[in-house]
């Protein structure tokens, strides 16, 4: 049983608006996104220009009147985001490649962000999402079908997923001096068939281990497609939250309703974290 969920794992995407009224104008405050394809808002419906795409990121900013720093990149690792070499890489670098980001800087997503905390202040809010492509990569050194591999292997990258997520967060914190709010975003299940469910937390689990640690702010992506698929037999493309690519065949990426969802997540998780009035009230505060 462990083995064949662990496979599913390897195969499968481990990945409402709340009702919080911005306050006046947010010129004097920032909003980071750091992450992966889901961070970006990648569609493979879409090509070349990246502000064609839209991510989760987009709809928090739009909803806490936040200006919206977005230095995502599709296909991030946990140990890329550190240091983006081909080594630690999945799919960010073939992707730049060929198409640019949201934001243009050289080095890992790391180097940036410390670097942009450290000389943007007023940023009140950081977003992160990672952790999906490390299993990817897994699954592609397995060559997909081989579960004696993937399952040999699976211990130790979600090991590697909580220890670079602590450090990522650690020196976003002690490095970069930043004590507002990290939100961390979990993933969201493709399918909530017991089998599937059990394999994206698997993949939660060091995730959320690693936001605890740092004072990050816990959104869960997963119990966010969590009823409305369940509500669709289970299917989070049968209930529009994922890309269409074929009558009944979905993408693994977020349609507009399930990027919609994700973002609800992430300001209710903000609201509900301390006594404040308000989402941005939350954010000001120390988090760590």
């Amino acid at each position: 049983m462990r083995v064949r969920i662990l496979a599913i794992l390897s195969t499968t995407a481990l990945f409402v608006l709340a009702a919080v009224p911005a306050s006046a104008s947010r010129d004097a405050h920032g909003y980071l996104a750091l992450g992966d394809s889901v961070a970006f808002g990648y569609s493979p419906l879409i090509f070349g220009n990246a502000d064609l795409f839209v991510g989760y990121p987009n709809t928090v900013a739009a909803t806490l009147d936040l200006p919206l720093v977005n230095a995502s990149c599709p296909g991030e690792t946990t140990a890329g985001f550190v240091l983006r070499t081909p080594a630690t890489d999945y799919m960010c670098l073939p992707y730049l490649n060929f198409s640019p980001l949201h934001t243009t800087y050289s080095g890992s997503q790391l180097q940036f962000a410390l670097n942009y905390l450290s000389t943007h202040p007023t940023v009140s809010l950081v977003t992160i999402d990672l952790g999906a492509n490390d299993v990817f990569k897994l699954a592609a050194v397995c060559h997909g079908q081989d579960t004696d591999c993937f399952a040999s292997g699976i211990s130790g990258v979600l090991t590697s997923i909580d220890a670079n997520l602590r450090l990522i967060l650690g020196e976003i914190r002690n490095v970069a001096h930043y004590h507002h709010a990290i939100v961390v975003l979990t993933y969201y299940s493709v399918s909530y068939d017991p089998t599937t469910a059990t394999g994206t937390q698997l993949l939660n689990a060091p995730i959320i281990d690693a936001a605890n640690a740092y004072g990050g702010i816990v959104a869960s992506g997963f119990d966010a497609f969590k009823q409305p698929a369940l509500n669709a037999g289970g299917s989070s493309c049968a209930a529009g939250l994922l890309i269409v690519v074929a009558p009944g065949v979905c993408n693994v990426h977020p349609s507009p309703a399930g990027r919609d969802l994700l973002a609800g997540a992430v300001v209710d998780a903000i609201a509900t974290s301390c006594p404040a009035e308000s989402a941005m009230g939350c954010m000001e505060r120390d988090q760590g």
